[in-house]
């Protein structure tokens, strides 16, 4: 069983800039890869971000540039900084892992950017 808790989220400006953190209960270098997923409001959960194993990283379009995803193996803890944030960036942020074919969430963090 791994547990993840996600912290970091809050309200900001348009252009502004948060940072997320996820902080695993086992090691993520035990994990095939990790990452988020957001819900905005009224819609389906939607991939983010992801690291791998190997370190490699992947982003949607809609944030390519403007979010990064990293990750520091000392302290088990996987972070996505996202700069420029628009509205549409809101939502409900889950950050999840994948170990032996078997996917765990956090709880969810809200992340709500406006004016």
């Amino acid at each position: 069983q791994v547990q993840l808790v996600e912290s970091g989220g809050g309200e900001v400006q348009p252009g502004g800039s948060l940072r997320l953190s996820c902080a695993a209960s086992a090691s993520i270098l035990g994990m095939n890869n990790m990452g988020w997923f957001r819900q905005p409001p009224g819609n389906e959960r939607e991939p983010v971000a992801r690291i791998h194993a190997e370190g490699e990283t992947t982003y949607e379009d809609s944030v390519k540039g403007r979010f990064t995803i990293t990750r520091d193996t000392a302290k088990n803890t996987v972070y996505l900084q996202m700069n420029s944030l628009k509205p549409e960036d809101t939502g409900v942020y889950y950050c999840f892992a994948v170990r032996s074919s078997r996917v765990y969430w956090g709880q969810g963090t809200q992340v709500s950017v406006s004016s």
